[in-house]
């Protein structure tokens, strides 16, 4: 038993990993592919059954995953975000959620048969989004921040209350059906929830404060708040099933907007926790269905609910709720259309399915296959369409990935400006208004700010940019800046300047982890490549050829020039380093920077009758 529990266990890790790799590696969305695993692992194939394997211990671990996952996702949620948004994301969990109750009870009534019970309860669970599926979609898709911000906002805050809709639902159906229900009950559970709200912001402001006077050692800080998460969710499910995931949420928003020192370490643990425990739990429920469940969701009541589900009852929740609200028409259709269902909509609604036929309604044994046929459609009609339907309605960042440079100069400002022409992606950011000016000038886009600043976050929207070039004067500053971004551009996509051989701030000694990756040769240091611009150095986009090689190009050019990146037909951006081999191929573009005269003409003049490279100047 105990190494068929362990090879599950292994099991449900490397699928749930590896198809989060496939995702990235293939640009699918991670939870359709999860899916996928699942069912191939579980009911198709019969390797593994979790919900068998893992016994009682089952739901309480699904539980406490989605209590860590829906706290980690809440940890992002600081109202500065919401700036100019806030109003749509209000009527959107207010009055959205509701209408889409109503209209979500009514369609499953009259189209999936259920009592008007039992359609009550499901349509209070089904206004549920959940970052389980959101946030790895936001993460494929890169919308534009106004559209991002209400689908992750809505996502997490309706969470939890959309279980807590299908308890009042049942609650009210127990008061209705049952003597022993009275209005003293009822009451409770407002009570109750009530409690869970003021539980989770205790324990936010608690913990907090505790992380942030020094009372928690920093090696001990993820594991206090992990603990402090799971104690918070325990105790309020304790007072009534369901209220924890308020409790939770609750928690995660208080310390966001307590605005500690050292949120981020966290935010990043709990972002890889979760990360693998979304992996988890959906190979977990998919592969404990059974065959005669999935063949249940094909019943053309179930089928004709979902379609109603997707196509009527979500877009007519958000345009009615968000009715003189500044969102435009195509960001209203863009989140209209995306509301993929996920874990907490599956949880729930197997607990409903038991607790209903327990009151005797015999109709909530289809709540599984119900919600399986919503989640299952969602998330593969929402998964593939997300990014284009965002490009259609023009709310998607360009697939070209940017650059962001920190530190004005001259050298940034000409690269920039090379970039910008290229349609790159580009900004240059600086605490300095004087050192941005030549940037300025150019046209190329710049932010007057300290990088560094907790409020870039909320000022700087990073989502167009996939590669950082730290390029101040200052090595050390170079250094920091890389380290604290690594975790948003991962430790290949950020780089840094020559390091200044001087003795009072040589950091060649260092680690290698500390800093990015040295960008350009050895040498080629702030002063170095200032310089050369200033004398007249310029910046050149060569087109390699069949006729004009990669090898052709550097054997005449590396002595003068100085090599920058190619800009590669897939559109990638690969920068020269120190210890990169990189090599251009045919349609490839280099950019580099070199003298103004030296050799140019020459090489042109041989190459430019086989209509070979294109050489321009900046």
């Amino acid at each position: 038993m105990i190494e068929s529990l362990l090879f599950t266990i292994m099991l449900i890790i490397v699928l749930g990993i590896g198809s989060q790799w496939l995702a990235w590696r293939f640009g699918f969305p991670a939870i359709v592919i999860m899916t996928v695993a699942g069912l191939l692992a579980g009911p198709f194939l019969g390797i593994i059954n979790p919900e068998e394997d893992f016994g009682q211990l089952f739901n309480p671990i699904i539980s406490a995953a989605v209590a860590i996952i829906l706290f980690e996702g809440s940890l992002n949620l600081d109202y500065r975000e919401i700036k100019g948004v806030g109003r749509p994301i209000l009527r959107i969990v207010t009055f959205g959620a509701l209408i889409a109750w109503v209209l979500g009870s009514w369609a499953a009534h009259y189209f999936a048969g259920l009592s008007w019970a039992v359609a009550y309860v499901i349509g209070g669970l089904f206004i549920v989004t959940g970052p389980t599926v959101i946030l790895p979609l936001l993460r494929q898709a890169k919308l534009k921040a106004r559209p991002a911000a209400i689908l992750k906002w809505e996502g997490i805050i309706v969470d939890p209350f959309g279980a807590l809709l299908a308890v009042f639902a049942f609650e009210i159906i127990k008061f209705l059906t049952e003597e022993s229900v009275t209005a003293q009950t009822l009451l409770l559970y407002f009570v109750a929830s009530a409690v869970a709200g003021l539980l989770g912001w205790l324990f936010g402001r608690v913990s907090g404060w505790m992380i942030e006077k020094g009372h928690v050692p920093e090696f001990l800080k993820s594991p206090f708040v992990f603990a402090f998460v799971l104690a918070c969710f325990s105790i309020s499910d304790e007072i009534m099933h369901e209220t924890g995931l308020l409790a939770v949420t609750v928690m995660g928003i208080t310390m966001a907007n307590m605005h500690i020192t050292s949120i981020d370490d966290m935010r990043h643990f709990k972002e890889t926790m979760s990360v693998m425990l979304i992996s988890a739990v959906f190979i977990m429920i998919t592969a404990s269905l059974t065959i005669e469940t999935l063949l249940e969701i094909f019943n053309w009541n179930i089928l004709s609910f979902v379609v109603l589900m997707m196509i009527l009852v979500r877009p007519l929740s958000i345009f009615l709720s968000t009715i003189r609200t500044d969102l435009s028409f195509q960001e209203k259709t863009l989140v209209g259309w995306i509301a993929p269902r996920g874990i907490v909509a599956l949880t729930v609604s197997g607990y409903f399915d038991s607790a209903l036929q327990d009151q005797g309604f015999e109709d909530a044994r289809l709540l599984t296959p119900l919600t399986l046929g919503l989640v299952f459609a969602t998330v593969c009609a929402h998964g593939f369409s997300i990014r284009w339907m965002a490009r259609k309605l023009g709310l998607a960042i360009d697939d070209q990935p940017g650059v962001l440079l920190v530190g004005g100069s001259l050298f940034s400002a000409k690269f920039g400006e090379v970039l910008k022409e290229m349609n790159i992606p580009v900004l240059i950011t600086d605490s300095s208004y004087d050192r941005l000016i030549t940037a300025r000038n150019l046209g190329v886009p710049t932010y007057r700010g300290e990088i560094l600043s907790e409020q870039t976050d909320y000022q700087i929207d990073f989502t167009p940019y996939e590669y950082m070039v730290a390029s101040t004067d200052i090595d050390s500053y170079n250094a920091l800046v890389c380290n604290t971004f690594v975790p948003t551009f991962g430790r290949t996509n950020v780089y840094q300047l020559s390091l200044h051989n001087t003795t009072g701030d040589d950091l060649r000694g260092l680690d290698p982890t500390v800093g990015g990756n040295i960008i350009f040769h050895d040498g080629a240091t702030w002063e170095v490549l200032n310089k050369k611009v200033e004398s007249g150095y310029v910046f050149r986009k060569t087109k390699i050829t069949d006729q004009y090689t990669f090898q052709q190009y550097v054997n005449e050019r590396a002595d003068d020039a100085e090599l920058l990146c190619i800009l590669k037909t897939s559109r990638k951006i690969v920068f020269f380093t120190e210890e990169s081999s990189v090599k251009g191929e045919d349609g490839d573009i280099v950019i580099s920077l070199g003298p103004p005269n030296k050799g140019s003409d020459k090489i042109r003049e041989k190459y430019e009758e086989n209509s070979n490279p294109t050489i321009t100047r900046a």
